[in-house]
């Protein structure tokens, strides 16, 4: 009997973990659509955007005017002459814009003309449901502006750093001006070390807001903690077999840089660390980094082909800190992960560059970081700080010859330039 109550156990277990299976598969596949379908959306922006803009915002006047002097025409014949100048795919759902008159055409004078041509094709894709199947422009608006595309620009007064600045890469970028301050080998590609990591978040998180729980369990397995010890990963200390949240996942990816918890991470959100690594490129692709950037593992383990600027990976940090989960991960400065079989007091975590960094002057807070390190690419970082006057930076070094100089690096650009 007691070997029959096993067996039953065992099918019964097993089923849980087929059905636990199958259920993150279908959101791994989910998730790939919502990613074609946001490159095709782009694809179409390129096509169409001039055209449909102009004919939208024509089309908005005519709806306006209509609307004040009380026309009783029909809304089809406008439609149809619509057509005449938008592409297919865009004048099929013109009638998103029906009835939206002045309130429409106030929201369409604030954007421009890439924006409204977008609302029209990703209304398109998305269809117009709504009272009596009509949505006005700044209802289909909210969901319609294409995914923002992050950059910095140098000016004549970019400062070039030279070899008195320790780090041999190095960039500061004012998000507020977008402007590059101060840059040495900008555009040169380094590997980016555990600095990865902050991409490995970035893309988690993303998964987490679409169809994740903080909450979920993770179990580790052999071969997680194999791979870390056998390519000497720093960990966060998960036991084989202990069962963590996916909480305890995202702060042991950062704080301690912990390869056991990215694996994790990325075998939650997509089966295994190749598929994620895909999503992670993907990525990169939509923040219009991947001529430049491109990765081969979620941890940051040297390869050729693992590769970036420290110009992308500040493009990458500046994208993760409008993340309010990464955000809230980088942030902290210790966690403590929930109390298991293994760890029933759990383990205390804590960012040391943070730590390190609180008490230096440096003309403001520097709020979120994450270092990084291989003998290829030295002692490395990527930080986010405000100064005393709400200015928001984001300053990524490589190549310092120590973690200490890593952090007086970053103390000596952000107080050079801090205008707090």
């Amino acid at each position: 009997m007691e070997e029959q109550g096993s067996r039953q156990k065992n099918v019964t277990e097993d089923n849980a973990e087929s059905l636990a299976g199958d259920r993150r598969r279908q959101r791994i596949r989910e998730m790939q659509l919502r990613k074609q379908r946001q490159m095709e959306f782009r694809r179409r922006i390129k096509i169409g955007a001039p055209i449909a803009a102009g004919a939208l915002i024509l089309c908005v006047i005519g709806a306006a005017f209509s609307h004040s002097f009380g026309s009783k025409r029909s809304e089809e014949p406008e439609r149809e002459k619509a057509s005449e100048f938008l592409p297919e795919s865009s004048a099929a759902h013109m009638t998103a814009f029906s009835g939206a008159g002045a309130g429409a055409l106030e929201t369409a004078g604030k954007l421009p003309g890439k924006d409204l041509a977008a609302a029209v094709m990703r209304a398109q894709s998305a269809g117009i449901p709504g009272e009596n199947g009509v949505r006005s422009i700044d209802e289909v608006l909210k969901d319609a502006i294409p995914p923002r595309v992050y950059s910095a620009n140098t000016t004549e007064d970019t400062l070039q750093l030279g070899e008195e600045f320790a780090s041999s890469y190095a960039i500061l970028i004012d998000l507020d001006s977008e402007k590059v301050l101060a840059q040495k080998s900008a555009g040169v590609r380094i590997n980016p070390a555990s600095m990865t990591k902050i991409l490995t978040l970035l893309v988690a998180s993303e998964y987490l807001g679409q169809a994740g729980s903080l909450t979920d369990d993770f179990t580790v397995t052999l071969k997680i903690t194999d791979y870390a010890y056998s390519n000497d990963c720093s960990s966060v200390g998960f036991a084989e077999d202990e069962t963590v949240t996916v909480e305890d996942l995202l702060y042991g990816t950062i704080l301690p840089s912990g390869a056991d918890a990215a694996l994790g991470l990325a075998e939650y959100v997509a089966g295994s660390q190749e598929a994620f690594v895909d999503l992670m490129n993907e990525k990169l692709e939509e923040l219009q980094l991947s001529d430049t950037a491109h990765m081969t593992n979620c941890v940051g383990l040297y390869d050729e082909n693992h590769y970036c600027t420290v110009y992308d990976m500040a493009m990458i940090m500046e994208a993760a800190m409008e993340n309010e989960l990464c955000r809230k991960v980088m942030s902290a400065h210790t966690y403590t992960t929930s109390s298991t079989r293994q760890h029933p007091d759990g383990i205390q975590l804590s960012n040391w560059f943070l730590r390190r960094i609180e008490d230096k002057d440096t003309g403001g807070e520097v709020l979120c970081a994450k270092t990084g390190y291989v003998v290829q690419s030295g002692n490395c970082a990527a930080s986010y700080a405000v100064d005393n006057g709400g200015r928001e930076y984001v300053c990524v070094t490589a190549d310092a010859h120590s973690g200490w100089r890593c952090i007086y690096d970053h103390v000596e650009l952000y107080r050079q330039f801090a205008t707090g």
